[in-house]
């Protein structure tokens, strides 16, 4: 059975669409190839970085990538799923191919403020609601 493949977006590629890739390929492998990229790339996140960890899921040797990259490379994608807000989601290129698009709208772990474990727990929650959104998707990617 071939994998679908499904590209992660938001602006930095540096939090939420990294841990939206991780759980899709931790929770779902065996169905999906899931990639992540940025408008604009940043540097991954520490906080989010030590958040995955925390429930076991590795992506300290993640880098950052650039939407554009994928895009000139020519990579098809059965689905685009923006996890940013609305503004920022509508200026995401139209992949070629075939491509159900898709929007999960997650708040930023780079605004958030407040101490260190603050903003860890900010951080857990949204790692919590990208987990549980991915959960319940690749359960049935159709819908």
């Amino acid at each position: 059975m071939k994998k679908q493949k499904v590209l992660f977006v938001c602006i930095h590629n540096s939090a939420r669409s990294q841990m939206a890739e991780a759980w899709l390929n931790f929770l779902y492998g065996d169905r999906f190839e899931a990639k992540s990229a940025g408008l604009e790339p940043g540097t991954l996140n520490p906080l989010v970085v030590a958040a995955m960890d925390e429930v076991g899921v590795d992506i300290s040797r993640n880098r950052t990538k650039s939407i554009y990259d994928l895009f000139k490379k020519g990579e098809l994608f059965s689905f685009v799923i923006t996890v940013c807000d609305e503004t920022a989601a509508e200026r995401c290129p139209v992949f070629p191919g075939i491509v159900k698009r898709l929007h999960w709208s997650f708040p930023d772990p780079a605004l958030l403020t407040g101490t260190w474990e603050e903003k860890m727990d900010a951080i857990r929650k949204i790692r919590c609601d990208i987990k549980k959104m991915v959960n319940d998707w690749g359960v049935s990617p159709e819908s």
